[in-house]
């Protein structure tokens, strides 16, 4: 069965793309290489035996979309990660995020809609609960008013997925993620961000390893029991094997609506102090960071209630706050060497 990973080889689609060859899939991965490597695909070959089918396609031609699916008429799914995903960059630049979050995933859907088959699964975040009210978080908590651009590009994408479904052939599920972090086992792939980082985890291996001075945590005055945000982060590889089983609920025809919604997290929150020690705790060294101001868009606290993939989907995250930054110290490592 042929399977288009968009952002395929991104941080979390060439995991994703590991997982479904190892399942059997055949991938096409598209990426236009803004925030990703050509030499991913190497690391792919290199775990998995073989190499995906590479397209390099900037998703926001609309041509360029009409003419993929016309040369692979026979793809049967779609992972849809190629997105922009950094809180405050959306703030900075918001029409860069309403046109390649928005844009691309009507044209993908637009051309899914006239496929025999058509299975979507969507990378969706849990941006879109905002501050929620209770924690740990479930599916049916209230989707809150965004606090950013990227935020309100999820939820917009959830809408827009909810309405095509309703008058067309397209079955969904939406991925609710929370913080994916760490790297394949093998070490030969895991997060590359190109410039300065703007997630925790790769910057804290990039300041431990010398290239970035300290790390700066923004706020200590939280109303969490060591004043820093909370977070629910999640291995990347977890993630990437869930994506593989809503795949196949899809394909098997087990949906219970058009439209399902599942978290992916661990069910945990770690502070972002709490995430320092841990590196500081599998890599043997001190971390330098210091304490700066609250960063715009940025919620108190966020973790998943993830009952309801583990029940439906029979999946669960199986690893701990340390392997997964074990496994980003040895990808950083890696890739300085």
């Amino acid at each position: 069965m042929k399977i288009l990973v968009t952002g395929g080889l991104g941080f979390i689609g060439s995991h994703t793309v590991v997982e479904l060859q190892n399942q059997g899939f055949e991938v096409v991965a598209i990426d236009n290489l803004s925030n990703s490597s050509i030499e991913v695909l190497e690391g792919i070959e290199r775990i998995t035996g073989k190499k995906p089918i590479f397209e390099n396609i900037d998703l926001r031609e609309k041509s360029s979309v009409q003419n993929f699916f016309k040369k692979y008429q026979d793809i049967v799914g779609v992972i849809h990660f190629a997105a922009s995903k950094a809180v405050g960059e959306s703030v900075e630049n918001p029409l860069l995020y309403y046109e390649n979050n928005i844009n691309t995933l009507v044209y993908v859907l637009q051309e899914l809609t006239k496929l025999p088959q058509a299975n979507f699964i969507f990378s969706s975040s849990c941006t879109v609960y905002g501050q929620a009210e209770k924690m740990p978080i479930t599916e049916n908590a209230s989707v809150q008013p965004a606090i950013s651009p990227y935020g309100n590009t999820k939820q917009i994408g959830e809408e827009i997925i909810q309405d095509v479904a309703k008058v067309t052939n397209v079955n969904s599920i939406l991925l609710r993620y929370f913080n994916p972090i760490g790297a394949h086992p093998s070490a030969e792939i895991g997060e590359l961000p190109i410039g300065v980082p703007q997630n925790l985890v790769p910057y804290i291996t990039q300041t431990g390893i010398g290239i970035r001075k300290e790390l700066s945590v923004y706020g200590n005055d939280y109303p969490t029991p060591d004043g820093t945000c909370i977070r629910d982060y999640i291995h990347v590889v977890d993630l990437a094997k869930a994506h593989v089983i809503a795949l196949q609920r899809l394909l098997n025809k087990q949906n219970v609506e058009k439209v399902e919604t599942f978290n992916l997290g661990t069910g945990t929150g770690s502070s972002v102090l709490e995430v320092i020690h841990a590196f500081e705790k599998v890599s043997g060294q001190k971390l330098p960071y210091k304490i700066v101001d609250r960063r715009e868009g940025d919620v108190i606290a966020a973790y998943a209630n993830t009952d309801k993939a583990n029940a439906v989907l029979g999946w669960k995250a199986k690893s701990s706050l340390e392997k997964a930054m074990s496994s980003a110290w040895d990808w950083e490592q890696k890739i300085r060497s």
